[in-house]
């Protein structure tokens, strides 16, 4: 019996809410590209699900970014996320192109699909990569933070595919452009006899998901456990009004109760990459800052002069942020 031939990088096309590819598709894809390279120029492809006729929205993008080939599902049925529907047609897909990598952004919906099809698939999954490289045997080494963040692992899967899911914003987006005669595949959409556990009735957008989009930010502003209470994130609020900014939260601050998690950044929250990221009160714990250190410029403001967020900072302000953030705001009112 002959060995099953794995080959190739399938990268999977989430589309949002609004019907555009989400951005860490493209992350992945310019990531992808490198590691074709190390494997001796493999294909790179994409898989997407869609509604009928709405393929044609998109190819031009593909074609652009240089992708081989796009394999695309068209249904009704596939307007809305389903974890069943959409992990058991990337499984029949998988197994009859048989990709030796697949990769899958770990948004909320890449989080909830990935382990899905990895279990069905009888292959490993590293979650929430930072890294992707090749080893020197050829296989993917997906690095992720583990032990609370304190340490980095780089893991192995023995499996095919070797799967992994990676963090929107950890990598960054090439914007020049790559022309590439696409082939689009259509793929059967063979779902017959399968009703979905779960429907959704009804989407709603939070008031922090509408006015805080912290992926395309260009000005974040974080508050800490540092700001100790409701009255001192209302004052961070209004900072990072006053400047046009959005509001981001570290992982203590939530637990305390004083921002929602879909404002966390850090290691179990977003990761992110703004022009200026201003850290109030925030001590600079590893786990919060492996989401963070990517920004452009980071500004922090602690009265621990010794406090660890110093050490990537390029500017640093030690003092009191009840203190500091009032005569801030004050200033941008004249």
């Amino acid at each position: 019996m002959s060995e099953v031939q794995y080959s190739g990088i399938l990268i999977y096309a989430q589309l949002t809410r609004e019907l555009y590819i989400h951005t860490v598709f493209f992350e992945l894809l310019d990531k992808a590209k490198e590691l074709s390279q190390k494997l001796g120029l493999v294909d790179v492809n994409a898989v997407i699900f869609t509604t009928p006729g709405l393929i044609d929205e998109y190819k031009e993008s593909f074609r652009n970014k240089g992708v081989n080939k796009v394999y695309y599902f068209e249904d009704e049925r596939l307007k809305d996320y389903s974890t069943e529907y959409y992990s058991k047609l990337l499984v029949d897909l998988t197994g009859v192109i048989k990709p030796e990598i697949l990769l899958i952004g770990a948004t909320n919906q890449g989080r909830d699909l990935a382990p899905r099809v990895a279990s069905a698939l009888h292959t490993g999954l590293t979650a929430d990569c930072i890294e992707l490289d090749i080893n020197e045997k050829g296989k993917l080494a997906a690095t992720r933070p583990t032990f609370g963040g304190q340490l980095m692992a780089t893991i192995l899967c023995k499996t095919y595919p070797q799967m992994a899911t990676v963090r929107p914003n950890v990598f960054k987006i090439n914007l020049n452009d790559n022309f590439f005669e696409t082939e689009f595949v259509s793929c059967p959409v063979n779902l017959e006899g399968m009703e979905p556990h779960v429907k959704l009735l009804e989407f709603k957008r939070t008031v922090d998901s509408v006015i805080n989009d912290l992926d395309s930010a260009e000005i974040i502003v974080t508050g800490g456990k540092g700001l100790k209470n409701d009255k001192g994130f209302e004052l961070l609020r209004r900072f990072a009004s006053s400047i046009g900014a959005s509001v981001g939260a570290t992982r203590g601050a939530v637990e305390m109760g004083l921002a929602s998690s879909s404002i966390q950044v850090g290691q179990t929250g977003k990761t992110v990459h703004p022009k200026v990221y201003i850290a109030c009160g925030v001590s600079g714990a590893i786990q919060h800052t492996v989401g963070m250190e990517g920004s452009d410029y980071i500004i922090a403001i602690n009265n621990d002069e010794n406090a660890p967020i110093f050490d990537i900072a390029d500017c640093g302000i030690v003092g009191d942020v009840f203190e500091i953030l009032p005569e801030f705001i004050n200033q941008n009112k004249s």
